[in-house]
Formats: C-alpha cells, sequence, structure tokens
C-alpha cells in the first residue's frame, strides 16, 4: 500500500507501453513488462534510500524512514525478485537478457555515484557514465523492450533504445537542476540533498570550472564536506555563475536528440506522445 500510494511519474513503464504500441504489438505482455521496469525502478529507489540516509521522497516520508533500513532493503530485493520471475513468464530470453543487462549497469552506477561522492575533481563526461548507467540505462532497456515485443527491425530497436537513453539523461540532469531551483513542495525532496550527500551533479561541476575562484572554492569545499549548512551559499554560487542554465540546455540538447531518434519511427500516436514525453522530462518543474 505504501509504495502504490508514493505516486512518481511512471515515465519508464510508460516507454514500454508507448513504443510497444509505436511498434504495432496488440498483445499483453507489455503490461506485464511495464510493471517490470517499475519494480525495478522501486527497488532501486528503496535502496539508495537506504545508501543515502534520505528521509523525504515524492513529498512523503521515505519507506527506510517509516519502516527502517532492513525492511527497506529486504522489500527492495523482493521487488527484485518479484521483477524477474514476471519477466521469466513473458517466455522470452532476449528480453531476459536486456533486463539482466540493465540491472546490472544501474548497479554497477550506483557503485560509480558512491564512489564519486565528496570527489569534486570529477568531469562532465565522468558525471554523465554515472547518470547514463544509473538512470538512463532503464529508460533505453525500456525503449528497446517495446520494440522486441511489436517485432521491430533492428533500426526501430536501435532508435527506441536510444531514444530512452536520451530522455533518461534529460531527465536526470532536469533532477540536478530542480535540486538547486525547484520548490519543495512540487519536487517532493528537500533541496540541496544532493550537496548534502556529496554528489558532485553537473551544476556543482560547472560552477568549479567556469565560475570565479571563490565560487569555485566554495562549491569545491561544500562538496567535499558533504554539508548542508552552506547550501545557501552555493545556491547563490550556482545561479549567478550561469551553472543552473547550463546543465539545463544540456537537458534540453539530450531531449532534441531523444526527439531526433525517432525519426525512424512511422506517425502515429504513440510516436506523437513519445514526442510529448520528451518535451515534458525537461519542461518540468518536479
Amino acid at each position: 500500500e505504501y509504495i502504490i500510494a508514493a505516486g512518481g511519474k511512471r515515465m519508464r513503464p510508460a516507454l514500454v507501453l508507448l513504443a510497444a504500441g509505436a511498434c504495432g504489438y496488440s498483445g499483453t505482455r507489455h503490461h506485464d513488462l511495464a510493471a517490470v521496469v517499475e519494480f525495478i525502478h522501486t527497488a532501486t529507489l528503496l535502496h539508495d534510500d537506504v545508501v543515502d540516509e534520505s528521509s523525504l521522497r515524492r513529498g512523503r516520508e521515505t519507506a527506510n524512514a517509516v519502516f527502517g533500513n532492513p525492511a527497506s532493503v529486504l522489500v527492495g530485493d523482493f521487488l527484485y525478485s518479484r521483477a524477474f520471475q514476471i519477466m521469466v513468464g513473458v517466455g522470452s530470453m532476449r528480453i531476459m537478457q536486456v533486463l539482466a543487462d540493465a540491472t546490472n549497469i544501474i548497479a554497477e552506477g550506483e557503485v560509480l555515484q558512491l564512489m564519486n561522492c565528496r570527489n569534486a575533481d570529477i568531469g562532465i563526461d565522468a558525471y554523465l557514465q554515472v547518470i547514463r548507467y544509473k538512470t538512463a540505462k532503464l529508460f533505453e532497456a525500456a525503449g528497446r523492450l517495446g520494440a522486441i515485443l511489436g517485432e521491430a527491425s533492428p533500426e526501430i530497436e536501435t532508435a527506441l533504445a536510444d531514444y530512452g537513453m536520451h530522455l533518461g539523461t534529460a531527465f536526470q540532469l532536469i533532477d540536478d537542476v530542480l535540486d538547486y531551483s525547484g520548490q519543495e513542495a512540487e519536487t517532493g525532496k528537500h533541496l540541496g540533498d544532493d550537496l548534502a550527500e556529496g554528489k558532485p551533479t553537473l551544476p556543482l561541476i560547472h560552477a568549479i570550472h567556469h565560475g570565479t575562484p571563490e565560487q569555485a572554492a566554495l562549491v569545491r569545499a561544500a562538496i567535499e564536506n558533504a554539508s548542508r549548512n552552506g547550501f545557501a551559499d552555493v545556491l547563490v554560487a550556482v545561479r549567478s555563475c550561469g551553472a543552473l542554465d547550463a546543465a539545463r540546455r544540456h537537458g534540453v540538447e539530450e531531449t532534441a536528440r531523444a526527439k531526433a531518434a525517432l525519426a525512424p519511427l512511422p506517425e502515429s500516436k504513440f510516436r506523437e506522445t513519445l514526442l510529448q514525453l520528451a518535451d515534458f522530462a525537461v519542461q518540468r518543474s518536479f
């Protein structure tokens, strides 16, 4: 009940359904795979909140804050195993391979992010690799799953996978921006959480490389100390040096690449909705 009522944008399962529809799939297995993708995503959130010691998600107390760390970890494990039970029922070794590979890469992304905590020297390319593993990989898998179900050509399958990868990257980049520009009532999480965890996200990386020496030193110290205490000063720095605008531009560029990837798909209501979904990813305020 807690998980079902927790809300969320449900973009990943929507991508499975839309990709399958765009490829002319008329069965019901896309519902199963949409659930699998959402189960995997929810499991990662439960584990993330334990690792990050988070207390707020989607405007509610996190599961670990309500039920404790052991329950959160075990329920996350249950969702992973249940997801694999459902995907086995679909009866496609190719689909199992895609989801197994994606789950492994997501875990690798989590480890990379953990290793980069408090690292103020990380570059943009290394950071983009983290979010493509940690966040965009499941979007990529969702697009590919729909194409596989629809028995699409290799060209269409690659197009939908690329769309998902760029969409997921844009989605995470805007999340980075919202951590320094959103409203807590809308974002559903505490502003400055990334800073408190020592995560060097794109706005901070930009401020270190393009801000004044004083701004760069301030942001560098905030990352290395992993504290929310200096959040107000960091907020002024990232805004005044254009870091938020720069990060948003990166998100817009990724969205444009996502939309361009859909060029091989025939016109349909599903393709049109995928284009709208890409716009939503960068225009949202939550």
